[in-house]
């Protein structure tokens, strides 16, 4: 990756932060290859952003204690509940599907429809690192259809005995890959990802199973999302489904129309551009300049009065909260 320069006229200290507990001391020195820790959203998000960035030039330090000074970014599950910014600190959270930090002054979130609140900004999830693409020579062969994710998010329809019957019977095979191997579609022609036949917005859950089937060359067979539903552009993005049913009748057909899989690998390579890393860091760059580094001067600049009435609204919304979960409780 060819870094750019950045102006350091004005600098701005920016740090990723992984608290101590968690600290792996195998981090990786640079960013795109296959880490086991990737799986966890506390690496897979604070890690790599910080990766692609220091790869790119941009000034940051990943650290396990939380500076005195600066910009700190980190996943929610490292930022304490009770963790408020100093003085000169500006906190980012980022919010993968968890509540929002209640003291943060930012947030990043990954999914279009979770971004509305005024302090939440929208950042697409960095794809799998290391992926291996579906091996061109298998050619026009459709057999192995995969799912690469956690198994307690597939839905309970397709971990039955039954479906895999099912597909055995199209000529089939169904399997279900180990996180140790989430990195690697060489020999998958097809991916099948649903937690839920219903209708589910997941408003909190990113379309990164999708952009990995671009990247790998291979169709997806999806639910009806909101994140999926925000990138599709055209019919050959993906498949939606809300049944078995609906999900057999579209293995049926790819399996019976090669040159429609091909039109779906090379649709998929050109959408693959749109996330692939260095338009990721672009947005992370803009994202850091425009929005984070003003906001970072702003806070420094409030009075200590001021800086304390937006900590004292914080913790009132926290209590109002509270309030409101008690009482739906008691309905």
């Amino acid at each position: 990756m060819k870094k750019k320069e950045v102006d350091m006229t004005d600098f701005t200290p920016i740090y990723f932060y992984i608290p101590e507990s968690d600290w792996r001391d195998d981090i990786p020195e640079r960013p795109g290859i296959f880490w086991d820790s990737f799986g966890q959203g506390i690496f897979s998000w604070t890690v790599q952003t910080y990766l692609y960035l220091k790869a790119d030039g941009f000034p940051c330090e990943l650290v396990k204690n939380i500076p005195n000074e600066g910009i700190v970014i980190a996943h929610r599950d490292s930022f304490p509940y009770k963790l408020r910014p100093t003085e000169k600190v500006l906190m980012i959270c980022i919010k993968p599907d968890r509540n929002p930090h209640p003291y943060a002054q930012l947030q990043i979130v990954q999914n279009r429809k979770d971004s509305n609140s005024k302090n939440s900004y929208y950042m697409p999830h960095w794809i799998q690192p290391g992926l291996i693409p579906r091996n061109p020579e298998r050619g026009d062969r459709f057999e192995n259809i995969g799912y690469f994710g956690i198994s307690y998010n597939l839905a309970p329809e397709l971990k039955a005995a039954s479906w895999s019957k099912q597909l055995e019977e199209l000529g089939l095979n169904w399997e279900i890959i180990p996180k140790n191997r989430w990195h690697d579609y060489s020999n998958i022609d097809a991916i099948v990802a649903v937690r839920n036949f219903q209708q589910q917005d997941y408003t909190d859950k990113p379309a990164t199973k999708l952009y990995n089937a671009w990247h790998a060359g291979v169709p997806a067979i999806l639910a009806k999302e909101s994140a999926f539903q925000a990138e599709r552009k055209n019919e050959l993005d993906y498949f939606e489904v809300s049944s078995i049913e609906d999900t057999i009748s579209v293995l049926k057909r790819l399996k019976d129309d090669p040159q429609l899989c091909q039109k779906i690998r090379e649709n998929g390579k050109c959408r693959s551009q749109e996330t692939a890393p260095h338009n990721t860091v672009k947005q992370w760059h803009d994202f850091l300049k425009e929005v984070a580094i003003p906001e970072y001067k702003r806070w420094c600049n409030l009075s200590s009065w001021r800086q304390f009435i937006y900590l004292q609204k914080c913790f009132l919304n926290i209590k109002v909260n509270a309030l409101k979960n008690r009482i739906s409780g008691f309905r």
